[in-house]
């Protein structure tokens, strides 16, 4: 078994808290047996609180007998207190608030199955209409024929473009392929965890551009210099979740056609646009990042990231039925017609797609650009602000993303960025500490991510807090890890 607290991919030098990506929970407990004590004001409403005495659930095996419902609420309610306040995590892209009425709505939706397209026909209508807005968004050639899917999140998406990808090229090379041909995937080092899992699982080479020095991306001659008869694509990020910048897919698409040209090899794209897919469209109309260019095949976004959807639904799009090979979709009945599905999860709820589908008709595109600006600004705000302070130098300004990065400044030397995600993490907030990919594994830096419902209120209470803890950081002798203080790299995709 990998141990529990690797360092991750020795090709990406990425840190996790898991092993090949799975989380890992113990399996052995101090007391097997141990059971819950039941305050006698727990009990159900109008029962003799004495009857709390006759109450005392097992923790690690399912109990003999029911417990009163209001009790067993009561008892999980107080345990998930000791979790952080999601509004204070900035580690985090996920969405952490939404409106009642969308809450409402998944509660209402909450038995719905997804996969049963002809039990639900009305959710299945939802999610077509979810896929063409996005291939209007995304400048598909015909957003009313477009070919895309939701899914569990972007990993899923990721997965299934990634086959797409693997497949298209298999088709083309069949000869070679049987001869042993081993297909490759050209993609940034800083890249989401779910690539490198998709390599891992469904044998393709990951060829990774690496950091150097100031550019923490990929960029187009570097990744046109991987490519061979062998690659099946390029990955690129609107959205690194390492910085909050986004990758230049017209640079690189402009590579790959200066590649074509000499060598005739054409290499599709893929924009893993988990967040930047939901931000660029609206605040960033002029960014020709998408379908627009001829050379991206597929495209795949978070609704429950900057799509403003609770967890988890996600999103895949196709340019057109020639970029998704025919063998990979399957068919259902549909209101007693043909619903091709491509997925790999069976069985999921159908609520998260209904949410999404209310959120872009409560919004519209101007509502979004509302949102999202309101992010990007906060996000500048707290950016300027920290530069402000001195002791600190900025990586990214939340610009792009809304979302920066940041390291100590040169002059620091009694304090790192784990000393002070530690002492933030005093005042309830999560602001994860870590270090960059190989090659600039030298760089540790502390990441803001800021999401819709964080407000200029909620910054300067940060700013705050920041300041006040410098001087009794400065003060400190070295760094806490140079007297003891272990270093825990927090979970940071």
């Amino acid at each position: 078994m990998a141990e529990l607290h690797g360092s991750g991919s020795e090709e990406t030098g990425l840190h996790t808290a898991q092993v090949r990506g799975v989380p890992v929970h113990a399996t052995k407990h101090r007391d097997p047996h141990r059971r819950v004590p039941v305050n006698p004001l727990l009990v159900a409403a109008g029962v003799d609180p004495t009857g709390a005495a006759m109450v005392s659930p097992p923790m690690y095996r399912c109990g003999d007998g029911p417990i009163p419902p209001d009790t067993a609420y009561r008892l999980i309610h107080d345990e998930l207190k000791l979790d952080g306040q999601a509004q204070l995590n900035l580690a985090t892209f996920v969405t952490t608030w939404m409106e009642p009425q969308a809450a409402l709505l998944m509660a209402e939706c909450a038995d719905k199955n997804m996969i049963d397209k002809d039990e639900y026909p009305q959710t299945a209508e939802l999610e077509r209409r979810c896929v063409a807005i996005l291939a209007d968004l995304w400048h598909a050639p015909d957003a009313h024929t477009a070919v895309g899917c939701s899914t569990t999140g972007s990993s899923e998406a990721c997965m299934l473009a990634g086959l797409a990808l693997k497949r298209r090229w298999m088709n083309k090379n069949k000869e070679r392929y049987r001869a042993g041909a081993r297909p490759n995937l050209v993609l940034g080092i800083e890249v989401q965890v779910c690539w490198e899992k998709f390599c891992e699982f469904w044998e393709v080479e990951p060829r990774y551009v690496p950091m150097e020095g100031e550019r923490f991306s990929i960029n187009g001659p570097e990744a046109a210099a991987l490519c061979d008869e062998n690659t099946i694509g390029v990955v690129a990020i609107m959205g690194s979740t390492m910085d909050g910048s986004y990758e230049p897919v017209w640079e690189i698409c402009e590579s790959l056609d200066e590649l074509q040209v000499r060598t005739g090899l054409d290499i599709p794209v893929h924009v893993d646009g988990a967040s930047g897919g939901m931000v660029a469209p609206f605040i960033d109309p002029e960014l020709v990042w998408d379908f627009r260019q001829p050379r991206v095949a597929s495209i795949n976004t978070s609704g429950h990231k900057y799509g403003l959807v609770y967890p988890g639904v996600g999103w895949a799009l196709w340019r057109d039925a020639e970029a998704l090979p025919e063998e990979l979709v399957f068919r259902v009945n549909y209101l007693g017609g043909d619903m091709p599905t491509f997925a790999l999860n069976f069985s999921r709820p159908g609520a998260q797609v209904v949410a999404q589908y209310y959120t872009f008709l409560r919004l519209g595109r101007e509502g979004f650009r509302l949102v999202q600006q309101a992010a990007r600004d906060v996000a500048m705000y707290i950016a300027d602000g920290v530069e402000a302070l001195g002791d600190f130098k900025l990586i990214t300004r939340g610009d792009q993303l809304p979302v920066f990065a940041f390291t100590t400044a040169d002059h620091v030397e009694n304090f790192d960025v784990y000393d002070v995600s530690r002492r933030l993490r005093e005042r309830g907030w999560q602001v994860p500490a870590y270090t960059f990919p190989k090659n600039r594994e030298d760089l540790a830096v502390l990441r803001v991510v800021v999401r819709n419902g964080f407000s200029h209120d909620l910054a300067d209470l940060l700013l705050a807090d920041i300041a006040r803890l410098l001087p009794e950081l400065n003060n400190q002798p070295a760094p806490g890890h140079k007297t003891g203080v272990e270093i825990k790299e927090p979970f940071h995709h």
